[in-house]
Order: structure tokens, then C-alpha cells, then sequence
């Protein structure tokens, strides 16, 4: 917790620092390609590409400079002692709030279940409570979510700290169901600690960051880097070990320049919610989607709303136990990335909002460009090659000036042009490789790794498979970019948290335009200029093999080959923390539960006893509804009556399981004996009642 504060003054000293670093580097670097390039004339193709290269440089600098200073700080910070608290301490309420939305009810629970026991072992359970706000539509995944409920509910201490309620209309998606929490319940709690739905973090670092709250009274926010855990696939583990192998340089790194002006990113974070609610409702944005409307991408300017009405969001780059789960494949990293990116372009609407923190516009300006680099590299690509045809398919002007003395020679700048590759691999490698000797230089680390060798390995084929991955992944990212531009929407839907394996036929529907483009790419360099074709031979790889590299990343097989021989392991596979000891267990108990399994969720409702009784006990109270939606409800019944739940689409049953009456009036027609009425209870709702 030590890098959570630095002291005020240093704060516009190290952005200072930060600032002259980076922008050196770049100035030095863009002046050397554009020396190259006019060696031998300049021309207005060249002048486009020295931009484009310009504007790519940036943020690679940035991100460079970010983590040298991260590593630096860790070379030099010693380990500091945990503080208990004392037995003492007063503690204020938290609340531990986890949105889902048609999420797999089997792994919400069990991360619920696992945090909660293991905030319990701590001794400071009586200070939180957990709220599960379900925005789901699916009325399969809804009922499900009810007896996954009330089956956690049996099976903790102190069940009445767990709630649960299903909104009617998920307006405004995450940011809607949030502000729903804080209106209805935020007043008796000071803080809310937001998960997402694969959110896990251990009961200590909840503590911690409640300490750090109460310890920082001018912060808004805190955010706790989150850990990737649990995947099988190999691109799973190739991205899990990336964020813990290099990932804390980074953190630290931004720590280090940006203070008090950090990012939220909407989840595993804690939020004082009297600000929150104050100071961070977002504005609809004129003009229609995919630019304008709501804003989907919230958290950043949660972050920047929070700090520009004073108060400070801080990262705590040195806290551990939060943990996250992501996408297992090629294919739905990028479906995630896809929802991400329409949201992040939505803030070049924002960057000169008045009053934001400098910080922040830069925040927002290095998530823009997280997209929009991909279509600019693209088209730098596109513009090197049409440069590199021109000058091998026309002849050399010697005297461009007409008659002259003496001709003008064609100067080769193949060694400027080696230097200045090397010189930008090394800002995208180095990095890495100061990561490497932060892990190595400690025993513990390198065990936790595999051992030193193992650990090298890991990061030397990290290396080689990030290469084939980004021109694929710049593909995809260059397709949603231009997408967003013209007009085109984005469904914003659950993410699939499983680990389903691409298919062949899948990789073809997504991959083939990039296969398609890297032979013919490859035809023409290798047909005009086959020095380029050399130059290019990496992003062209990653073209061409797109399909089987899809493929084969997606399988569980190859994942946990490489993990029974040592390669890409992580500490917490090494040595398992409680919490995600209790996950996986509960993960494997979850699975052979009742509730777990798919049925037809109104007949499941009206054919159970307990089941029909906890979706009425769900409910509360019935609510008074107009005379044409009771006529079109008792329509549905009539249907369900004569054909079935199979004849009603999703939306007719969730509209049915909606409301009380229209339940209790099928159930009495289908099942008498169970001692219903249209007015009253049934016995087991008694029952059920009393367990909860």
C-alpha cells in the first residue's frame, strides 16, 4: 500500500519526468525515420506514412517509458510488513455489489460463495453485505439464478448479509443497474466494492481496500488490479501469463506519473458512494449510436467525473488477490474487444469536456488509440508497400533537375532502416524482459513461474506467439473500427465465460478476409519487391496462418499440455490461494446441483412445489397492472395452457414469471392438489419462507 499516496508535490515532478522521457524518446525516434526518409526526396506518400508512423509512436512510448519507471520503482522497493488492524479499529458498512447479466449461474455463485467465506475467515464478516443485482432477461438463466440464490443462502453463515433482486427493465445496462443499488440501498453503506460477474478476490484485499478508504480521505476511488485465473485454453494461458508476468511493471509505472488521477475499470474497485452518486452520472451523448446515446465504456469517465469535482482515484498497484476471468479464444477475446471498442470511441466525444484532469483526457486519448492504431498501422502497412512497388517498378530520377554535371545517386537506406526496426522492437521488448529479471532476481518468484528456465521459456514463446497474434487481432480490431465509423451498432450481450473451442468452420467465417489478404500481400511483395516481403514476413505470417492459429490457441488440449510440462504457469496454479481453492470447489459442486442443470423455466416453476413458491417469494408484493397488459397476460396463459412453454417465445414467459397473479392462476388450473388459490399461499411457499 505504500505506492497508493505519493507525496503532493512529487506528483507534478514525476508527470515531469514521465513527460521529458517519453517525449524525447519519441521526438529522437521520429526524427531518425524522417531522415531516413528523405535522403532520397521526400514526396507526399512518404510525408503521410513519417505521420502515421508519428502518431503510432506515441503511445508506444508512453507505455515504454511507463513500465522502465515501474521497473525502476520495484528494483528498488524493499518488502514492506503487513499491517493487521487492530482488534479495535471501527469499520465502517460496505457493500459488496455484483451486476450480472445472463450469466452462468454456476460461476457467479461460486465467486460469491468463495469471497464471502473467505471475507468470513477474517473475523470482519459483520461489516459487509452482498448484493447480487441481476439485470437478466433469459428466464431460464433468471430462474436458475433464484434457486442458486436461496441454495447459497442454506449453505453460509449469516445468510441474511446475501440479497438478490431481478430489475424489471435493464435500462441503461451496468451503469442503470449500479444506480439502481445506490438509490434504493447505497444510504446505509459508505462504501460498495463492484465485482463483475467472474470477479473473485480474497477476504483480505477487501479488507485492504476498506483500510486504504479509511485512510485516504480525499479518495474517490481505488481500484485493484485484477489477476487472470482459471483458463485452460492455450490462448487463455498465453494471455494470463502475459498480465502476471509483465502487468505489475506496468501498474507501477502508472502509479509512479499519474497520482491521484488513475482509472476506474469497473470492477474488482471500491467506490465511496456519496460522491459516486453525486458527481459521476453519466451524460447521454448527442447525436444517435454508435457514437452518441448512452455511454457504454463508463468507468473511465466515472474516473474523470470523480476527479474533476476534487476527489482522487487512486490504483493500488501493490495489492494482491483480485482475480478475474477471460475470454479463452481468439474469437471471443475479440467479440469482447468488440463491445469495448465502441465504448472507447464514445470518449473522443469526451476529451475536452471542461474541467477534466489532464491525466484523465490522456487516459481517455490512450484507450482511443487502443483501437484506433489498428486501422492506422493498417494503413501505414498499406502505404510502405504502394511506396516500396513505386520506387522498385520506376526508374531512379539521376537528373530530376534536367541536364546536370553530375547525377543524383540513389542512396540505400537499408542500415537506417535496421536501426530504426531494432530501435522499436526494443521499445515493445524491453519491457518484457525487465519484467523477466524482476521475477528471476527473486527465489519465490521464479518458483511460482516454474523455476527460472521455465519461466524464460515462457516469455521467449510469449514473444513469438504475440507476433502471430497481433496482426490477426489488428484485422479484427481495423473491421470494428470502421464498423462503429459507419454507422453500425454494436448488441451489447453477456460474455461467454466457458471455454468452448473454435471450430474450423467458425475460423473460417471469422479469419478468411485476413487469409485472403496475407497471400495476395505476399504474391505482390514476393513479385516486385522481395526485400519488403522479408521486412513484412511477421505480420504477413500472422495473416496468412489466422485459421489454425484460431483454432489450435482455443483448445483445452494444448493448454493443459503445456501446463503439465511447466510452460506459461503462474503463481497462483503453483500455489493456490484459499479463495480460488473455495472457487474450484465450489465450481465442481455447483455443476452437480439441481439447479445447475436446463429446464424450461415456467414449467419448471409450475411443475416444482419449492420452486414455484421461491419465484413468488422473489417476487415481493404484487403490483397493480392496467387492464390490456392483464388482458395480454391471461392470452399467454391460454397458450401456455393448450401448447405448452415450447409455443411462448423467452420474452412471453419472463413476461408471465413477472407477475404474481398470472403464476398463481396457472399453477391452481394445473396443479389443485398443491393447495392453491388465486389468492393465497401455497404450503410449501411457507416452507420456503421459514428456510430463507
Amino acid at each position: 500500500m505504500s505506492a497508493l499516496r505519493p507525496t503532493t508535490w512529487r506528483v507534478p515532478l514525476r508527470g515531469g519526468i514521465f513527460a521529458v522521457l517519453a517525449g524525447g524518446t519519441v521526438t529522437a525516434i521520429a526524427w531518425k525515420m524522417f531522415d531516413m526518409l528523405r535522403i532520397n526526396g521526400l514526396n507526399p506518400l512518404k510525408i503521410t506514412i513519417f505521420s502515421l508512423f508519428v502518431v503510432l509512436l506515441i503511445p508506444i512510448g508512453l507505455s515504454f517509458w511507463t513500465s522502465v519507471l515501474g521497473f525502476v520503482v520495484l528494483w528498488r522497493e524493499r518488502p514492506q510488513p503487513r499491517v493487521e488492524a487492530p482488534a479495535n479499529e471501527e469499520w465502517p458498512r460496505t457493500a459488496v455489489v455484483v451486476p450480472i447479466y445472463n450469466e452462468d449461474p454456476v460461476r457467479v455463485f461460486a465467486g460469491i460463495k468463495a469471497t464471502y467465506e473467505d471475507l468470513e475467515a477474517t473475523g470482519l464478516l459483520p461489516f459487509f453485505d452482498f448484493y447480487i443485482l441481476s439485470d437478466t432477461t433469459d428466464p431460464e438463466i433468471w430462474v436458475r439464478e433464484e434457486m442458486a440464490f436461496a441454495d447459497l443462502r442454506k449453505n453460509v453463515r449469516d445468510p441474511e448479509r446475501i440479497f438478490y433482486r431481478n430489475r424489471r427493465e435493464n435500462l441503461e445496462r451496468k451503469t442503470g443497474n449500479i444506480a439502481d443499488f445506490c438509490e434504493t440501498w447505497g444510504g446505509y453503506y459508505r462504501y460498495m466494492i463492484v465485482f463483475d460477474a467472474d470477479s473473485v478476490m480474497a477476504g483480505s484485499s477487501l479488507i485492504d481496500l476498506v483500510r486504504m478508504m479509511e485512510r485516504s480521505p480525499e479518495a474517490g476511488i481505488i481500484q485493484a488490479p485484477p489477476l487472470p485465473v482459471n483458463r485452460h485454453t492455450f490462448f487463455g494461458r498465453l494471455r494470463q501469463f502475459a498480465t502476471h508476468a509483465y502487468s505489475s511493471t506496468f501498474i507501477t509505472g502508472l502509479n509512479f506519473w499519474q497520482g491521484g488521477a488513475a482509472n476506474y475499470w469497473g470492477h474488482n474497485a471500491i467506490i465511496r458512494i456519496e460522491p459516486f452518486v453525486e458527481h459521476c452520472h453519466l451524460p447521454k451523448l448527442p447525436g444517435r449510436e454508435p457514437l452518441g446515446g448512452s455511454i457504454l465504456s463508463h468507468d473511465f469517465v466515472e474516473a474523470a467525473f470523480m476527479r474533476r469535482a476534487g476527489w482522487k482515484v487512486y490504483l493500488a498497484s501493490d495489492l494482491s488477490g483480485s482475480y478475474e476471468e477471460i475470454p479463452p479464444s481468439l474469437i471471443s477475446y475479440a467479440a469482447r474487444d468488440r463491445r469495448w471498442c465502441q465504448g472507447n470511441l464514445q470518449h473522443s466525444r469526451l476529451l475536452f469536456t471542461p474541467g477534466l484532469h489532464l491525466i484523465n483526457r490522456l487516459h481517455f486519448w490512450m484507450g482511443i488509440m487502443g483501437y484506433v492504431a489498428s486501422p492506422l498501422w493498417m494503413l501505414m502497412l498499406i502505404l510502405s508497400t504502394v511506396e516500396g512497388v513505386r520506387e522498385a517498378m520506376e526508374p531512379h530520377p539521376y537528373f530530376p533537375q534536367g541536364p546536370a554535371l553530375y547525377p543524383t545517386w540513389k542512396i540505400s537506406v537499408q542500415t537506417e532502416g535496421v536501426i530504426l526496426f531494432l530501435i522499436v522492437m526494443g521499445l515493445l521488448i524491453v519491457p518484457k524482459i525487465l519484467s523477466l529479471f524482476l521475477h528471476l532476481r527473486d527465489r519465490r518468484e521464479r518458483a511460482g513461474y516454474g523455476g527460472g528456465w521455465k519461466l524464460s521459456g515462457s516469455v521467449l514463446m510469449e514473444m513469438i506467439a504475440s507476433t502471430l497474434l497481433a496482426p490477426v487481432l489488428a484485422f479484427l480490431q481495423t473491421h470494428f473500427v470502421l464498423g462503429i465509423l459507419m454507422g453500425r451498432n454494436i448488441k451489447w450481450d453477456a460474455q461467454d465465460r466457458g471455454e468452448p473451442e473454435t471450430t474450423y468452420g467458425e475460423a473460417i467465417r471469422r479469419h478468411w478476409a485476413s487469409t485472403v489478404l496475407g497471400i495476395v500481400w505476399s504474391a505482390l511483395l514476393l513479385s516486385t519487391v522481395p526485400k519488403l516481403f522479408w521486412w513484412f514476413s511477421p505480420v504477413l505470417a500472422g495473416f496468412v496462418l489466422a485459421i489454425p492459429i484460431s483454432v489450435w490457441s482455443s483448445r483445452v488440449r494444448l493448454g493443459e499440455w503445456a501446463q503439465r510440462h511447466g510452460w506459461f504457469l503462474t503463481p497462483e496454479e503453483v500455489e493456490p490461494p484459499s479463495v480460488l481453492v473455495r472457487l474450484n470447489k465450489e465450481m465442481e459442486l455447483g455443476a452437480a446441483r439441481r439447479w445447475a442443470t436446463e429446464h424450461e423455466p415456467l414449467s419448471q416453476v409450475l411443475e416444482d412445489p419449492e420452486v414455484y413458491a421461491l419465484h413468488l417469494w422473489m417476487l415481493g408484493g404484487s403490483k397493480a397492472i392496467d387492464p390490456l397488459q392483464r388482458h395480454y397476460l391471461e392470452g399467454l396463459e391460454l397458450k401456455y395452457q393448450h401448447s405448452g412453454g415450447e409455443a411462448l417465445t423467452p420474452r412471453e414467459k419472463r413476461d408471465l414469471l413477472l407477475d404474481q397473479e398470472a403464476v398463481r392462476s396457472l399453477a391452481s388450473r394445473l396443479h389443485e392438489d398443491w393447495g392453491i388459490d388465486r389468492t393465497g399461499a401455497s404450503p410449501a411457499n411457507n416452507r420456503v419462507s421459514s428456510q430463507l
